[in-house]
């Protein structure tokens, strides 16, 4: 550990840059160096100028492929992003956590009680809780500490400011108490514990892996309780395009019901064939039997069922295209899974509101902008929200201007891969 007033003095000069330099663009470290200082002085502030403190660092994520697989144990390939948590750390000897985050009040977890608690359902206080708890119950050790963290993982932009955060406290766990022994991969199960027990959302681990992972992940959902991961390596520095996340303004409120349907007419397929979901379901019994599937639950369920078997399909040719480094071949497949989920899985606008398709302008300016030389497609659950779109950096000033005029001046995010995941920064 190093003494707060040393890391402030370092981050003026360039002693962290190369350490800077395995999570952020060259063309950044110099905002990240300020960035972090300032983190280390609100620390000081907070919890005093004497401590001896490590900076820990924790990506969101984006969904690459798989759109709407995993819930019905498919298959799935997610990406870090350059947008992330971070956290100024010290131990304490109090068995107390806490976390002050920026814009939030501070967080005090007691660890001597790590039972869940119904009064923190939905609050930061119930992840901070539920991963010590996780912790615990594996077998690791865990301590108190004082943290004060800042993100620039946007909530509510699908790429998972919540994951972001559960990743960020196991992987200070890891270090501070268990000589940063716990694997990625356990620190996302264990980060996926926390928010399904803690904190009450039923979420699958696809967030939580590619943020603990870092870089491309490819993730087989066949048996959840032991999904098999993959790292896919793949420079994506080196394709020359932009990662673009565009935020619609779309209204995610009352469509609980539009999410639960694509699901739940995946399963009633899945039904007929007297299985759960449809991974257990062979492709060619489904395809002979489509008429009189149709005739019980309905097109728009055989159609999503389509959906599924060719996203599963299309995630091993995404993972097999960045392996041999053909990005064009991955565009293409990126396409074609965004049409898929626009007209198989139905996913881009919800029939409720007809005349409200901000998801559908965005994509059909993505095809004007980009037809022949990027791609896209919706971007995570649908309905409303963002899109997704590869964009070669010639056309990137032009994509910005063009879907900021209709979107609004901060609409488009641009983004890259960050090759690692959770990680010790200093």
């Amino acid at each position: 550990m190093i003494k707060t007033s040393v890391l402030k003095e370092n981050f003026a000069g360039s002693d962290y840059d190369s350490a800077l330099a395995r999570i952020y663009k060259a063309e950044d470290i110099a905002s990240q160096k300020v960035r972090y200082a300032a983190l280390v002085a609100k620390f000081e502030e907070l919890f005093g100028s004497d401590r001896e403190a490590e900076i820990y660092s924790a990506p969101g994520r984006t969904e690459v492929g798989g759109n709407h697989t995993d819930h019905n144990h498919g298959k799935v390939i997610a990406a870090s992003v350059n947008l992330d948590a971070v956290a100024v750390v010290s131990k304490n000897d109090e068995n107390i956590v806490r976390v002050k985050s920026e814009g939030y009040k501070i967080d005090a977890v007691d660890l001597a009680n790590l039972g869940v608690m119904p009064s923190e359902r939905g609050k930061s206080e119930s992840l901070i809780r539920g991963v010590c708890a996780a912790f615990k119950n594996r077998g690791y050790n865990i301590g108190g500490f004082d943290a004060a963290t800042v993100s620039d993982v946007l909530s509510g932009s699908g790429l998972s400011s919540s994951a972001a955060f559960e990743v960020l406290i196991g992987t200070i766990l890891s270090h501070l108490y268990n000589d940063g022994k716990v694997s990625a991969v356990e620190i996302a199960q264990i980060a996926q514990f926390a928010e399904n027990e803690y904190f009450g959302k039923p979420c699958g681990l696809m967030d939580q892996m590619a943020c603990s992972v870092g870089g491309f992940v490819q993730i087989d959902f066949k048996d959840p309780s032991v999904p098999v991961i993959n790292k896919v390596d793949f420079d994506f520095a080196s394709c020359n395009h932009a990662l673009c996340i565009v935020d619609t303004g779309g209204n995610h409120a009352d469509l609980t019901d539009e999410y639960a349907a694509v699901r739940g007419e995946m399963e009633a397929a899945a039904a007929q064939f007297g299985k759960s979901v449809l991974r257990d379901v062979d492709v060619d019994e489904f395809e002979k039997k489509i008429a009189v599937i149709r005739d019980t639950v309905g097109d728009r369920a055989v159609l999503r069922a389509m959906h599924f078997f060719n996203e599963n399909r299309r995630v091993d040719l995404l993972g097999k295209a960045l392996e041999n480094g053909d990005f064009e071949a991955f565009k293409a497949l990126i396409i074609e899974s965004g049409f898929s989920s626009y007209m198989y899985n139905q996913n881009v606008y919800t029939c409720k509101a007809p005349a409200d398709q901000p998801v559908s302008l965005a994509l059909a300016m993505c095809q004007e902008i980009l037809a022949g030389k990027g791609a896209w497609r919706v971007h995570g659950g649908g309905f409303a929200g963002t899109i997704q779109a590869f964009v070669p950096m010639d056309c990137l000033d032009e994509f910005k201007s063009r879907i900021c005029a209709v979107f609004g001046e901060k609409s488009c995010y641009v983004l890259n891969i960050r090759p690692e995941g959770g990680v010790k920064v200093i």
